[in-house]
């Protein structure tokens, strides 16, 4: 069940890098991102921040399907609390921004990735 858990939590950094790519490539999503500053494409900066936020979504995902016990990956433990902490902060991000569209629709979703993260870490309890 936990590498299902991993697995589901994964996904959703996927969906998310997915959404960064549309921000990339100029999709007018700017109002649910970036506390909304941008209501349509986002500017040259915004992109490369959605370029950054997509690297560390990839190693977010990585890391909890490594703490879950994934096959070839074994990576230190601290990878997975990381992913926890990131994972918390964006919660907490989504939650407190100007932007009400951002707030309605990726504070329940990154909310629900960091209880997702923290569970598999705290599954997986122990050193390793």
């Amino acid at each position: 069940m936990l590498i299902q858990i991993a697995h589901l939590y994964a996904t959703a950094c996927l969906a998310v890098v997915f959404f960064q790519i549309a921000l990339i490539a100029g999709a007018p999503l700017g109002r649910y991102t970036q506390g909304g500053r941008h209501p349509g494409a986002l500017p040259p900066a915004g992109r490369a921040l959605a370029a950054l936020s997509m690297a560390i979504l990839l190693f977010q995902a990585l890391a909890i399907l490594s703490a879950a016990g994934f096959p070839g990956l074994g990576w230190p433990r601290w990878t997975g609390w990381t992913a926890v902490a990131v994972s918390a902060l964006a919660a907490g991000l989504n939650a407190i921004t100007p932007s009400r569209a951002e707030r309605a629709v990726w504070s329940p979703v990154t909310l629900v990735m960091a209880g997702l993260a923290a569970h598999v870490m705290i599954t997986t309890a122990g050193p390793t």
